[in-house]
């Protein structure tokens, strides 16, 4: 993904405020029992906060966490550990209810628009599905689903098709209207544009960063493409092995990385100039960073060791803690 690189400027930070959503030394563990707690952590001790307004982007493999953070937050995964704060209220164990009651303020948008679209219903009953159950009657939900499918570039008359009359494209914006429609003031974006193909990637970019910023609103973006990461977010945080590698302002964090990891990824971003591409792929092999395949290291230190060309006895002996390098926080023991 490159062409939406240029499509649009990185947006200004908002003001400082109290943070939307704060995570704290988050802590994630599939299963339960003895087995679990021996085993490596999924998100082991991830922090980061969300200001209103804001994006902020996970980045990462795989199996980095990702997806289990955004999970965590939105009370579809249990946590082990840490805090997940929003608006000043903690929301880590929330229960059944007030779950429901932030329903309409915490939403999401998933990879796959089908998974939030009931093929044998029509994209007004879907739209307007959200609304109803918080009261509203059904002459304004369909009213203000008319209003939301205009928002996002389909016709009002959508209301009534059904979601295999459209593309994929048109139904990952019909997901984006489901996702605002009860105005929320944050969304999590879960590898929301990597199914689609570039211009339409370039085209739900620029929609999420227009209704981003009429509404105030505060992402997740979680993707593993870099370059549609550093389109939209304004901070990033580079996970591997459930791990903060870096984290740090968007510029700082794509364009000049520390981190070994960061800038394997970064080397790794397509782009659709074959020179360009040519020196990625020489500067990525220049690196010396080795492929995940055989790199499952044990428990404690630098999870990112038996692939980085910097390690040593250390890294595999004291978990880097996260320190200022430049204008990024690098957990690394010797980025510079």
């Amino acid at each position: 993904m490159s062409t939406a690189t240029s499509v649009r400027p990185e947006a200004p930070l908002p003001a400082a405020a109290q943070p939307l959503l704060e995570v704290k030394d988050l802590v994630v563990r599939y299963g339960r029992g003895r087995k679990a707690a021996a085993a490596p952590a999924a998100v082991d001790g991830v922090s980061f906060s969300i200001a209103p307004g804001e994006t902020v982007g996970l980045v990462g493999e795989s199996g980095s966490g990702k997806s289990t953070i955004g999970k965590a937050i939105l009370g579809l995964q249990r946590v082990s550990g840490g805090s997940i704060t929003y608006k000043g209220k903690d929301i880590t164990s929330a229960g059944a209810s007030q779950r429901r009651a932030l329903g309409g303020e915490l939403r999401a948008v998933f990879q796959d628009p089908n998974s939030s679209l009931n093929p044998r219903n029509s994209v007004g009953s879907s739209l307007a599905e959200p609304l109803r159950l918080r009261g509203v009657s059904a002459a304004e939900a369909r009213q203000r689903a008319e209003d939301m499918l205009e928002r996002v570039g389909l016709p009002r008359e959508a209301v009534d098709r059904y979601p295999s009359q459209f593309s994929g494209g048109q139904r990952q914006r019909i997901s984006v209207a489901r996702a605002l429609i009860c105005d929320p003031n944050l969304v999590v974006c879960d590898e929301a544009v990597s199914a689609l193909d570039l211009s339409t990637q370039a085209q739900v970019l620029n929609l999420l960063a227009d209704l981003r910023d009429e509404r105030g609103l505060g992402y997740l973006f979680i993707a593993h493409d870099i370059a549609v990461v550093q389109f939209l977010a304004q901070r990033v945080v580079v996970l591997y092995r459930g791990q903060v590698m870096e984290s740090g302002p968007a510029a700082a964090v794509t364009e000049n990385p520390k981190h070994p990891f960061t800038r394997a990824l970064v080397a790794a971003s397509p782009v659709p100039r074959p020179a360009e591409q040519a020196a990625r792929r020489q500067a990525r092999e220049s690196l010396g960073v080795r492929t995940g395949a055989a790199a499952v290291p044990r428990p404690g230190g630098c999870p990112f060791r038996l692939r980085c060309p910097l390690a040593t006895d250390r890294c595999a002996a004291e978990r880097p803690a996260l320190r200022t390098v430049g204008g990024s926080d690098v957990a690394c023991h010797y980025a510079s």
